[in-house]
């Protein structure tokens, strides 16, 4: 079968690999997202993930055959953490940040390829009326779906997001969802910007002018309510203290992989709520499940191209080149 496997630094290719076969559930993959994760393994900066590897954790595809209570032809995506059970996360109820968690598409083989076989207690079965493509979302909609339960968004909240890449626009539809009210989301990258303010959001050029300006007169000098960083800018780190009020919250969406200066001075003055994200629940994924048939209109803007597995050896290129605008980029996986 065809698959993109990742055979080291900034190396990629698609290759004729053998179909799987580990025990599990054979799925046909329709659609596999091109992730942050990804991206950063195409890079070689991922400490786990080791060549060859086939990449990819945001999929969609369909029962070969009848298995485990799964029946031939049924869609199905997977929630791709896979927790050890014996640390102490995992024995208190929080498996999602398992001390060894593993990802798969990470850790092992994923869902850029014609076929994988799957535990069947990590598969989810997709609702009939959700498209393909909009299944591919679930995942990163389960990710900013935990972002907004992190940040306690409450009716009404003026919320910052810093970053309009896929994980920000998406937070930010999150939050709205959950009830925020007005919605600043900051970039350089006009068309982001423009994506953002087409979805409703008030969108921040970093570049032709100040966020903290923004916010100021968004909130007559008070500051956000909440703020999400997604950016994994370093400035924005240092700057987000400075743009919630005085007992605001600050959410982490974004991973730092280095040490970053935070004004920490800010945290005790204002007394600050300062709370990380990472992955999520699986009722999270779940509740994103349904969710993505709630905003398929809104979600469906951010898939701004479609991949064909056969040409996907320049995916990782054309999704982090700012020239092209990408937010979203899926592997069409059926050949």
């Amino acid at each position: 079968m065809k698959a993109l496997v990742y055979e080291g630094p900034r190396t990629v290719a698609v290759r004729d690999v053998p179909r799987p076969k580990t025990k599990g559930v054979r799925l046909r993959l329709h659609y596999c997202g091109v992730c942050g994760t990804d991206i950063g393994i195409y890079a070689g900066s991922h400490p786990r993930a080791q060549a060859p590897l086939i990449l990819g954790h945001e999929f969609i595809g369909e029962v070969i055959e009848d298995h485990a209570g799964f029946t031939k032809g049924q869609r199905v995506t997977a929630f791709p953490l896979i927790s050890c059970g014996a640390c102490h996360p995992c024995r208190t109820g929080s498996p999602h940040v398992c001390a060894n968690l593993r990802l798969l598409g990470i850790d092992c083989d994923g869902g850029m390829a014609e076929e994988i076989t799957v535990a069947p207690e990590l598969l989810v079965p997709v609702p009939d009326h959700v498209p393909d493509e909009l299944a591919a979302l679930i995942e990163p909609v389960a990710v900013c779906l935990r972002v907004a339960d992190r940040a306690g968004v409450t009716m009404g909240d003026t919320c910052v997001v810093t970053g309009a890449g896929p994980i920000g626009l998406i937070t930010a539809l999150m939050l709205r969802h959950a009830g925020a009210g007005r919605i600043l989301i900051s970039d350089i990258a006009p068309g982001r910007l423009r994506l953002a303010e087409e979805l409703g959001f008030e969108p921040v050029n970093a570049r032709a002018e100040t966020l903290a300006a923004a916010v100021a007169a968004a909130t007559d000098g008070d500051g956000a309510d909440v703020l999400v960083e997604c950016s994994g800018a370093a400035p924005a780190a240092l700057e987000m203290t400075r743009l919630v009020r005085t007992g605001g919250t600050i959410c982490l969406a974004s991973l730092f992989k280095a040490p970053t200066p935070v004004a920490l001075l800010d945290m005790s003055f204002k007394e600050l709520r300062l709370v990380g994200s990472r992955v999520y629940t699986r009722e999270e994924f779940r509740r994103a499940t349904a969710l993505v048939a709630q905003l398929e209109t809104p979600l469906a803007k951010l898939i701004t191209r479609i991949v064909p597995l056969s040409a996907a050896g320049d995916v990782f290129e054309l999704a982090t080149d700012p020239e092209a605008g990408m937010v979203k980029v899926l592997v069409d996986c059926r050949g």
